[in-house]
């Protein structure tokens, strides 16, 4: 008979988390369990829909003269993006990253106490470091965006029953080593198989 081998201490459920934003060039956070401190802005709270990290992959096979089955595949694309719907959207952060407007222009007149922007015809690149962090109890998963930028954003609603959010969708860019995201994680040790 096959023994199954199983341990609940190795799964991890997205309970809790966050993320934080800040310019690109910002060292990432020594720790996913060590608090974000400036420049690391925080997003603030995030719908229970949690963070979703995509993989967005295309491949070119390569079949030879005779076979049925390819020998050889590469990859064409390899895409990271990481979804979300922030719900502060009263929150100076992420009206910058929704508008792709610097924090500073987001500033109420002294005067009036109103905050006024503009939205421009033809947005220029708005590249950001991003960290996110997702909690499970003592495990915890981080990820820094040494790169990435706003590539989707969604309708936002404004109704009586509904949170209004900016449901985003962020792209992770390669720095100059070539890397997209950069894993940081605390997560229980897998104790060796003996076969049982």
């Amino acid at each position: 008979m096959v023994n199954i081998t199983r341990a609940s201490d190795l799964t991890v459920i997205g309970a809790n988390g966050g993320g934080w934003v800040a310019a690109v060039g910002t060292t990432a956070p020594n720790s996913p369990l060590t608090q974000p401190l400036a420049p690391w802005e925080p997003l603030g709270a995030v719908s229970d829909d949690g963070l979703v990290y995509g993989f967005d992959e295309d491949s070119q096979t390569f079949t030879p003269w005779g076979l049925t089955s390819p020998f050889r595949t590469t990859i064409t694309q390899s895409i990271r993006t990481f979804q979300l719907t922030l719900w502060e959207t009263a929150r100076v952060s992420v009206q910058s990253l929704m508008y792709r407007i610097d924090a500073a222009d987001l500033a109420p007149d002294s005067g009036t106490g109103l905050t006024s922007f503009a939205e421009t015809a033809s947005p220029q690149p708005d590249r950001r470091a991003f960290w996110f962090v997702v909690l499970d109890g003592d495990n915890a998963r981080g990820f820094y965006l040494p790169q990435g930028e706003i590539s989707d954003r969604s309708d936002v609603t404004f109704k009586q029953d509904e949170m209004s959010g900016y449901e985003i969708t962020i792209t992770a860019y390669p720095d100059e080593a070539g890397n997209t995201v950069y894993h940081t994680d605390k997560l229980p040790t897998t104790p060796a198989y003996t076969g049982s």
